[in-house]
């Protein structure tokens, strides 16, 4: 389909949470930008009315967005159509067919579970609702590389790759699409972003809640395959690709999915495991549970540009604090003119990027202190980068699926690059170690890091 622009959106699941809470104010986002005026079709079995389907695009919107405004909000439900049925009935696609009446480039979206996806593809094709169309899969994109292999394998009986859209909302968000412009349209950056002076790399993504009643879902997923191999693999790609051989999403695509094949596989040691005090009393998880809520894994990159430098990666819920940082740091200087700027105890120059909760990017190095004395401190020459008019990101990924933008979505080849990665350890490990709510996870996580490195506190707030 390349880049025409889709004449529809079907999302499939649309009386779920996900469409409550995400897909309706993105659309009534889209709408108040004026980038979309194409027919909507929800699909579900529900046995709900377009009434129905029109009330709660009404609720969902109100709740996310208090001050919407009533003419764009009316917009949006005069574009609604909606079809009930079961998505194992063919008469349901036959329906969907006849809602669409002319529309030759139609993109469904499925915002239901990976269990329905070749069902629903099949229904598609069954009816020719899959020529010329797009299709935007949901995450996750399999449970390991096999799982991921066969959902390729399905999808691609009705769909061409270039037609299909893996949607990641982390990937819409404003700070992860800086750290790609920051490293490319900064020209300082180049001569030191190699091998020989970073010493490491840390990203922690933290949160200071728990499961809040996804337990079933968690149960099935955990913290590697939920955060560690897609949204911190997707930074450490940001971060690690060369730079693109083009302006174009195909350079980029190239350059993330190099990175990923580079990536040595994890293996038992290079991986601690957490489970928060607690997490077995929550609703849906197994009394003698060992899936983890935390994961800290030490990853190498076997390139001429990385080889030899550790990439810290770690994820948790009920930690400490929300954040999400990068942490940069720098090889300390090779010869020890200053005797303070070299001590151990000072912290090393580094570059820090911080993605929640509020952006920032800052360098941190050593100045002299005023006096006679050569004797410095550490200092941060800090940007914000917040902007209060940022976009949703599932606005942003939608409004690029309907115009064939696949810049932000994932190819079929860099999924499966990433877990292979991980297809390692993810039966072969050391049991969950349990850990107190409110802490940075278990201690055991710290012999992870070499040499006299240690975790990075993310720092919350600037001076």
């Amino acid at each position: 389909m390349g880049t025409q622009q889709s004449d529809a959106l079907v999302f499939f699941g649309a009386t779920g949470d996900l469409a409550k809470k995400q897909i309706f104010p993105a659309l009534y986002g889209m709408v108040a930008d004026g980038e979309l005026d194409i027919p909507v079709i929800g699909v579900a079995f529900s046995q709900w009315s377009l009434a129905d389907l029109k009330k709660r695009a009404t609720e969902s919107v109100k709740a996310a967005r208090p001050d919407a405004d009533a003419a764009v909000l009316k917009r949006l439900l005069s574009l609604l159509g909606y079809v009930d049925g079961d998505y194992a009935d063919p008469a349901t696609f036959d329906a969907l067919k006849a809602a669409l009446g002319d529309a030759a480039h139609p993109t469904h979206y499925l915002a239901i579970p990976p269990s329905l996806f070749e069902t629903v593809v099949k229904g598609l094709k069954s009816v020719g609702l899959n020529k010329g169309a797009r299709v935007v899969v949901e995450k996750p994109f399999g449970r390991d590389l096999k799982s991921a292999q066969e959902l390729h394998r399905v999808i691609s009986r009705a769909f061409p790759e270039d037609a299909v859209f893996r949607i990641d909302h982390y990937l819409g968000k404003e700070e992860i699409m800086n750290l790609l412009y920051f490293r490319f349209a900064n020209s300082f950056l180049e001569p030191v972003w190699n091998r020989n002076y970073i010493e490491s790399v840390q990203v922690t993504a933290a949160e200071d809640f728990g499961v809040q009643g996804r337990g079933a879902f968690y149960e099935s997923a955990g913290a590697l395959r939920d955060v560690i191999e897609n949204h911190l693999f997707q930074i450490v790609a940001l971060l690690a690709m060369e730079a693109p051989g083009y302006q174009g999403y195909g350079a980029v695509q190239q350059s993330k999915t190099t990175v990923f094949r580079a990536m040595r596989p994890l293996a038992r040691e290079d991986i601690v495991r957490g489970q928060f005090e607690g997490y077995r009393d929550e609703e849906g998880v197994a009394a003698d549970s060992d899936v983890e809520t935390f994961a800290a894994v030490r990853l190498f990159i076997d390139s001429w540009r990385w080889a030899g430098v550790p990439f810290y990666l770690r994820a948790g819920k009920h930690l400490e604090a929300t954040a999400h940082e990068v942490l940069v740091t720098f090889k300390r200087p090779p010869q020890a003119l200053f005797d303070d700027a070299v001590s151990p105890h000072h912290t090393p120059n580094y570059l820090r990027i911080r993605l929640q909760p509020n952006s920032v990017i800052a360098l941190g190095a050593r100045v002299k202190t005023p006096g006679e004395e050569f004797v410095g401190e550490n200092r941060e020459l800090v940007v914000a980068t917040e902007h209060p008019e940022e976009r949703a990101p599932y606005e942003r990924l939608l409004s690029d699926a309907l115009e064939g933008d696949r810049a932000l979505y994932s190819t079929a080849e860099s999924v499966e690059a990433a877990w292979a990665v991980v297809e390692p350890v993810l039966t072969d490990h050391e049991a969950a170690i349990p850990y107190a709510q409110g802490t940075w996870g278990p201690e055991e996580a710290n012999a992870l890091i070499v040499g006299d490195d240690s975790w990075h506190v993310p720092t919350l707030k600037e001076d």
